[in-house]
């Protein structure tokens, strides 16, 4: 994927000055020997830190290295001060995990390391100096367990990473009536992320310069690969191409400082006029490439998608949490079949913005519910643009990252898969199945005002984007609680 960071992790192993050095400097080549076998390349920085000298010289090693991920390793009880202000001068996203003690003999009179009690006082200086750390769900093991809680750490940092050098470009307000992708973009400041507001004209007058671009033909030939027998519109794809030019133009022209770039821009309902075309199949086609384009100017939208591409290096997509699936499709093609009730059920839809690879059969088509309003007794002209098709089938993660109207950050996640029945439907657009929907539904996104537009993750990620969240400082994370774990809000007495 293009648009995302590379981690580079370096890890430094501390030590007590009542310890043996030497036992937390085994142990980390341990672990290191364990992560470079399973899962790839780590710096193992040579100083042990000991104390406040040994940190500002650890420091320089993983900095000189390159490391832009790091892990603080617990070989044994660790001195807190220094370990911890290794964490805050750093940088970057910081890790903290710690050895188990090794199958012993006599090892624990003279090799006892302690380091399950060191992750406690680690933890407390953590907070004292409020600095951010992933702390693993169970931060203590063996050198392969400690390997393993690392590689979970590096889709977080690569989150983390590509949150602090992002920038939102966004054209034209909020629809009337879609005041739900509208939320306050404080947060996304103290997120680290820069926000590039734009009109509509800004974006029209850039796409009137890109007429007769003599790129354009190459990238109508690109489009028409992609498409296939599915290029039912061909006559469409030379403003299509000549619109995707001016995105990706723009986004090189106004990166500035920020190496990575996502787009929140407005779709209808003066875009078709003006433009002559929807921009569904252009918004498919960089968020293939890992540049997300959230529909209706949804911010929000826009860096939910971005996360979910750098947690699963894969493309995403950014959903309405649509309508229900009718009886006759459950009762035919679900009931008995999949272990899901009626409720679990709903269809995931947009106009046509999913990546064709995340399509079955894809085909460019029009708008249906823009072409009733602007073009209804005549054969589509500007509704099209569409990318359309059942989205494909087995898992995924439905989530979202939002404001609340006075500014505070919160977030859902519920894993899922979309089922292998067809829709019977338009747009991109698929069935999915989430374990109590129905009451996810009612107790997180009701209850707690989310708006219709979810992420999509093709994949199940709930693990890492909690991690995300949870390092980014949210306490409200909602999820699908399983049958018999009440919600607060919910009625213990209903049916």
């Amino acid at each position: 994927m293009k648009n995302i960071p590379e981690v580079k992790l370096g890890i430094v192993a501390v030590s007590r000055d009542c310890f043996p050095m030497s036992l937390s400097e085994s142990r980390r080549i341990k672990v290191c020997q364990e992560y470079k076998k399973a899962y790839g390349d780590i710096y193992e920085c040579p100083t042990v830190v000991e104390n406040e000298n040994d940190m500002l010289k650890a420091l320089d090693e993983v900095n000189t290295a390159g490391c832009n991920a790091l892990v603080v390793y617990l070989g044994n009880f660790g001195p807190e001060s220094s370990e911890t202000l290794l964490a805050k001068k750093f940088g970057g996203p910081v890790m903290f995990v710690a050895a188990a003690e090794e199958p012993c003999g006599d090892a624990l009179i003279d090799n006892r390391g302690d380091a399950y009690c060191g992750m406690l006082n680690a933890s407390y200086n953590l907070a004292l100096r409020n600095i951010k750390a992933y702390i693993p769900e169970y931060p203590v093991g063996t050198p392969d367990e400690c390997a393993k809680m690392i590689s979970e750490f590096v889709p977080v940092a690569r989150a983390i990473l590509g949150l602090k050098d992002l920038k939102i470009i966004s054209f034209g307000p909020r629809p009337q009536d879609f005041l739900a992708c509208n939320a306050p973009i404080r947060q996304l400041y103290n997120m680290g992320i820069e926000i590039e507001e734009n009109s509509e004209l800004d974006l029209f007058e850039s796409f009137n310069a890109h007429a007769g671009d003599e790129r354009i033909s190459a990238v109508v030939a690109d489009m028409e690969a992609e498409l296939g027998k599915g290029n039912k519109m061909a006559g469409i794809l030379p403003r299509l191409a000549q619109y995707e030019l001016t995105l990706l133009d723009w986004a090189e022209a106004h990166k500035g400082s920020r190496k990575y770039v996502v787009f929140a821009n407005k779709c209808w309902p003066a875009f078709q006029t003006q433009f002559g075309f929807v921009p569904c199949y252009v918004n498919s086609r960089l968020t293939k490439i890992g540049i997300p384009v959230a529909c209706e100017v949804d911010i929000y939208g826009a860096v939910s998608e971005y996360i979910g591409v750098c947690v699963s290096q894969k493309p995403v997509t950014l959903l309405d949490i649509n309508n229900t699936v009718p009886a006759d499709i459950y009762n035919d093609d679900i009931a008995g079949k999949f272990p899901y009730t009626h409720k679990d059920t709903f269809m995931g839809f947009h106009c046509g913005n999913t990546a064709s690879c995340l399509v079955k059969e894809p085909e460019m088509k029009f708008q249906r519910i823009m072409k009733r309003n602007l073009e209804p007794d005549s054969e589509p002209n500007i509704s099209r643009g569409t990318l359309e098709g059942d989205i494909v089938d087995g898992n995924i993660t439905f989530f979202r990252f939002q404001s609340t109207a006075d500014a505070q950050l919160k977030g859902y996640i519920a894993e899922g898969e979309v089922l292998p029945v067809a829709t019977r439907s338009f747009g991109s657009i698929g069935i999915f199945a989430i374990n109590e929907m129905g009451r996810f539904y009612r107790h997180v996104l009701v209850q707690k005002n989310y708006p219709h537009h979810g992420a999509v993750a093709f994949g199940h990620y709930g693990k890492a984007l909690h991690s995300v969240m949870t390092y980014l400082g949210m306490t409200d994370i909602g999820f699908n609680q399983p049958k018999g774990m009440l919600y607060p809000t919910e009625n213990p007495f209903a049916d």
